[in-house]
């Protein structure tokens, strides 16, 4: 008899109606939705905080054909989005599971705002990542409405708070928006009201709480949900993580989990969801999946190790890895602070997209649009420099000008001292570009010829090369004040510097054989009765490639949703679910 049924003779600690195991945003929906529909629910969380990956996000969710698009103006249909993910998937967008996304998406946001906290609202420009048919420039791509902290009394200190590089002035959180108004609060009325508010806001914060309680962003989605969690009253359990998933013959009926006070064994009547984070550090599984050069840097919590995924495979899960890709990669440069701590930062588009910039590969070349997605923007560094042993994949190379005008990763724009940054290697200067190629080891002559082909197209305002400035997508990221090509401009008079990036991963598109119901498979097709895998645990419905901002997200609140209403019994509810298309 295996070790998972011999658990079965051992008597339970707790029993409800589903355990739900991981409390990101995948798993904060199963449990919030299987509560709401009367179910009893046990919510157990490895960590100290909620909010897994998605908390240090821009809490972004992709689902197309939503009303929140339509109520500002910017409509998007479910059939352009199918035509969108034709072009992008080919065959396999007849995946049912992808069918399943798209008619349950705009049904799982109603649910939530009529029901839960839970509010989005959809950014008139937001473009898809790709130029192919059927894609969207806004209504597609909603962001969360942002939250007061406070309201959250004592649970505050449970959301994940961001990366703190993503913080100012002791953890007051900034977004996209605020940053003119903050850089320049003097230029108009408009800009100093913003920058005075926030301020003060922040200042009355610091008072009583450690960072600030205005929330945006992914923050601001987790603390909606551990706010719907806790008005649901799910019981939610900090530091209890996955260790053996129970069956009872081919039943999951259960699971083992470690706590302070010691292994806690749950039966789950109606099932269990695993929402443990993906892949995240598991060494096993980043050594089996993912290429070598990519597993050192994770923007995933620390605590994320892979739990769910190996319980699964122990008890005759598979993992589907034939993708294009087994993770979501981000672009980050790496920094050792005066504390000790290792800022990993990713570089989304805040200077990527910007003109004056431009990324080359260890033999001095460019490699790809700069202006594309973080996942595009990695994926070409991996083919071009597949063969290659460096210390660092890429450079992002600019003049002196740029960081003036727009920053470099971990240095803000308008930084004026830049010695902290060169004494920690984190920037390397030189006063002519053959200098700069020397002090970071590419090929001197090979740098040079780029920068002088990359003026050439910004003074043309057409990069033959790679397209830089022609989708939406690069000229929503760039700057307009920049002329003939919001993406281009010429690298002027030195000094110039480097900023060494390396591929992280920001989520694993592999992970476990899942159906339409979020049900997990066996190697063999067979439904495991009893368990379901959400979020990063279960297989991309995408594949490996990124559609859009918060392709993420809003499949793991959508299969979040599927998981507990068929647990519940309730997908019945909604037969254009289950029809087949």
């Amino acid at each position: 008899m295996p070790q998972a049924d011999r658990e079965v003779d051992r008597p339970w600690d707790v029993e409800t109606d589903l355990l739900v195991v991981g409390a990101g945003a995948a798993g904060m929906t199963a449990a919030l939705v299987g509560a709401l529909e009367g179910l009893n629910v046990v919510l157990c969380e490895k960590s100290d905080m909620v909010g897994g990956t998605t908390a240090t996000s821009a809490g972004t969710v992709w689902i197309p054909g939503n009303r929140q698009g339509q109520r500002v103006g910017t409509p998007d249909t479910v059939e352009a989005a199918r035509t969108y993910l034709a072009a992008m998937l080919g065959e396999h967008a007849t995946d049912q599971r992808v069918e399943m996304f798209l008619r349950a998406g705009p049904i799982v946001l109603d649910y939530l705002e009529q029901k839960t906290s839970v509010r989005f609202a959809a950014p008139a420009v937001h473009p898809d990542y790709k130029n192919l048919p059927g894609a969207a420039i806004g209504g597609r791509a909603l962001g969360a409405v942002p939250f007061d902290g406070r309201k959250l009394g004592d649970d505050f200190v449970r959301v994940r708070p961001p990366r703190r590089e993503f913080m100012v002035l002791g953890g007051m959180m900034v977004g996209k928006a605020d940053i003119p108004a903050l850089l320049a609060p003097f230029r108009n009325w408009t800009n100093f009201r913003h920058a005075v508010g926030l301020l003060a806001r922040h200042a009355l914060d610091r008072i009583s709480h450690r960072r600030g309680t205005r929330l945006i962003m992914g923050n601001a989605l987790v603390a909606r949900l551990l706010d719907s969690v806790r008005r649901a009253d799910v019981g939610l359990r900090f530091e209890t993580g996955l260790r053996e998933i129970i069956c009872e013959g081919d039943d999951i009926v259960g699971a083992v989990l470690t706590s302070p006070a010691g292994e806690v064994r749950i039966r789950a009547r109606k099932g269990v969801v695993l929402a443990t984070g993906g892949i995240g550090w598991s060494r096993d599984l980043r050594e089996r999946l993912f290429p070598e050069v990519a597993r050192r840097y994770s923007l995933t919590p620390s605590s994320n190790t892979g739990d769910g995924i190996l319980a699964a495979e122990r008890v005759s899960a598979v993992v589907e890895h034939d993708l294009d890709s087994p993770a979501l990669w981000m672009p980050s440069s790496v920094m050792t602070q005066a504390d000790g701590h290792l800022s990993v930062f990713p570089h989304i588009m805040l200077d990527r997209a910007k003109p004056g910039l431009l990324a080359v590969n260890t033999s001095g070349r460019r490699f790809v649009n700069e202006a594309d997605s973080y996942h595009d923007f990695v994926a070409a560094m991996l083919r071009s420099n597949a063969s290659a042993s460096s210390t660092a994949t890429a450079f992002l190379i600019c003049d002196r000008a740029f960081i003036g005008d727009f920053g470099i990763g971990m240095v803000h724009p308008g930084s004026k001292d830049l010695t902290r940054f060169l004494q920690a290697n984190y920037l390397t200067e030189g006063e002519t570009i053959a200098a700069l190629a020397q002090k970071i080891g590419v090929d001197r002559d090979q740098l040079v010829q780029t920068v002088e082909r990359y003026n050439r197209y910004a003074e043309t305002g057409i990069d033959d090369d790679f397209g830089r400035g022609a989708s939406e997508l690069n000229r929503f990221n760039g700057d307009p004040n920049s002329k003939p090509n919001p993406c281009l401009r010429r690298i002027g008079p030195g000094p110039y510097y480097a900023v060494a990036v390396w591929p992280s991963d920001l989520a694993s598109s592999a992970g476990l054989r899942t159906d339409s119901s979020a049900r997990v498979l066996s190697g063999d097709g067979r439904i495991l009765s009893g368990l379901y895998a959400v979020g990063a645990d279960s297989a991309s419905i995408f594949r490996g490639t990124y559609p859009g901002p918060g392709t993420m997200i809003g499949p793991a609140m959508v299969f979040g949703w599927c998981a507990a209403m068929d647990a519940a019994g309730a997908l019945r509810r909604f037969p254009e679910l289950l029809t087949p298309r």
